[in-house]
């Protein structure tokens, strides 16, 4: 695997995270499912279509998703809205 491959995937990775971060922190208030789901599922898909074009870098943006949300998943919430307060940006909350 060349080095630019590998620096796209990561960056596709940080695109993931970065989405699901300002989505946690703008959206988190609305009764909708939860981006690790999303993220989840774009794991998955990923997989399955891993030798198109598309297969892994929805794998890594749907790993950098699941990775932003980590906490609400080992809490299992799916479609709960977050909790007000003071939310990070580097934070897995």
């Amino acid at each position: 695997m060349q080095i630019q491959q590998i620096l796209f995937y990561i960056s596709a990775g940080f695109m993931g995270f970065a989405a699901g971060r300002i989505g946690h922190i703008y959206w988190g208030y609305l009764r909708a499912p939860h981006h690790w789901i999303y993220g989840f599922i774009l794991i998955i898909l990923g997989s399955v279509f891993r030798k198109y074009s598309f297969g892994l870098p929805a794998f890594f943006f749907g790993a950098g998703l699941y990775i932003s949300d980590f906490k609400d998943f080992l809490k299992l919430k799916i479609i709960d809205p977050d909790k007000p307060g003071e939310k990070k940006f580097w934070g897995i909350d």
